[in-house]
């Protein structure tokens, strides 16, 4: 079982950035790969961007070039830097980590990971 943990959600203005944590536990060994997802009130939950134990990268198209996904496999601690921030980011963030290679799609199309944190709250006002 894995147990992930998000952090660093909350309130910015349009324009502004944030950066988010997530802390895993227990057996992370047993999972290769670790995302991003959002989901907004209304909306399906859709991928934002993965990563593997390579460092190789996916982003969806309508974050790729404002957000940066990155880990320290060492502190167990994956991480996403968010710039440029738009009101249409609100959402509640999720990290998830996968026992299979986890690839965001342009359109945020994921294959459901194994584990999933409980969220962290980002809102951009206008």
């Amino acid at each position: 079982q894995v147990h992930l943990e998000e952090s660093g959600g909350g309130s910015v203005q349009s324009g502004g950035s944030l950066r988010l944590s997530c802390t895993t536990t227990g057996d992370t060994n047993s999972t290769i790969s670790m995302g991003w997802f959002r989901q907004s009130p209304g909306k399906k939950r859709e991928g934002v961007a993965g990563i593997d134990r390579t460092g190789s990268t996916s982003y969806a198209d309508v974050v790729k070039g404002r957000f940066t996904i990155s880990q320290d496999i060492a502190k167990n601690t994956l991480y996403l830097q968010m710039n440029t921030l738009k009101p249409e980011d609100t959402a509640m963030y999720y990290c998830a980590a996968a026992k299979f290679r986890l690839y965001i799609f342009p359109d945020g199309f994921y294959l459901p990971p194994n584990y999933w944190g409980q969220g962290t709250q980002v809102t951009v006002s206008s």
